[in-house]
């Protein structure tokens, strides 16, 4: 269990991995370096005092972690093929763009060259 914190609903979630996305409102959440354990045994004030905490952004960098190995986690590989195909697509773009290659006087003919008088 990791513990997530969404911001814009103010609430801190329990999630079975390393999200990034609130299962209430699909918005972005910052993943926190409490432990599950360590949560789950706060008293009732003690997590409302935990939550005033989160809600102040300087407070919210200093709780939260980056799950280090997210490089091998589904949804960056995902990312990442979406970044190369846009890549491709406009590297292809380019490519067509500049293909026309003129046909020199003295060489011999070719079937896909273009000719510019």
């Amino acid at each position: 269990m990791y513990m997530h914190y969404c911001k814009r609903c103010h609430h801190v979630h329990m999630l079975n991995g390393h999200r990034r996305e609130c299962p209430n409102c699909n918005e972005s959440i910052t993943e926190l370096k409490i432990p599950y354990m360590d949560y789950v045994s706060m008293d009732r004030d003690a997590r409302e005092l935990f939550l005033v905490r989160l809600e102040d952004d300087v407070q919210l960098k200093c709780l939260s972690t980056t799950y280090r190995m997210f490089k091998y986690s589904k949804w960056y590989k995902k990312q990442l093929n979406e970044q190369h195909k846009e890549q491709l697509g406009e590297q292809h773009k380019l490519v067509s763009q500049t293909a026309l290659i003129p046909y020199l006087a003295g060489e011999p003919m070719m079937d896909n060259a273009v000719s510019a008088i």
